[in-house]
């Protein structure tokens, strides 16, 4: 792990605490990893998993990973008040009852305009999803503001 000294590693770093092999699988193992708590956001089940699953899964070295098990302790799972309202709120604003509610993340999550960033919506809607969503790296970047981003959808 790379760090140029302005962050403490000790603090901050996973710890790889065990790890087993798979039985009958060759070259297959269980790791098993913690993380300290001053990682994650308190609250904030978006930080916890993009944290956790986001950047790992995507690491080009590994071929395959998977996450078998994940454990909150129960200090950090009292952060999470829930959403500001459930469910039928939703199915209610949508008009929808009765099967799941369907959507995706566009992509590409960079590099679309704003306007073809709302015809990629246009489309999925079109299509027969409830709803989509920006990816996680979707912000107010120049080459597609927020708020452009916004008018095209809408």
């Amino acid at each position: 792990v790379w760090t140029d000294g302005l962050t403490n590693l000790d603090r901050y770093k996973g710890r790889c605490y065990d790890i087993e092999p798979v039985a009958g699988e060759e070259n297959q193992y269980i790791a098993y990893v913690a993380y300290p708590l001053d990682l994650f956001e308190e609250g904030s089940v978006t930080n916890l998993f993009t944290s956790i699953v986001g950047n790992v899964f995507g690491f080009k070295a590994l071929r395959a990973l998977r996450l078998e098990d994940l454990r909150i302790p129960p200090a950090y799972s009292k952060t999470f008040i829930g959403p500001p309202h459930g469910i039928q709120v939703e199915r209610d604003k949508l008009n929808k009852y009765g099967r799941p509610l369907l959507g995706c993340t566009i992509k590409p999550k960079l590099g679309l305009s704003a306007k073809n960033y709302g015809r990629a919506v246009y489309e999925c809607l079109r299509g027969g999803l409830d709803f989509t969503k920006d990816d996680e790296n979707v912000n107010s970047q120049p080459f597609m503001r927020w708020r452009d981003r916004f008018l095209f959808v809408a």
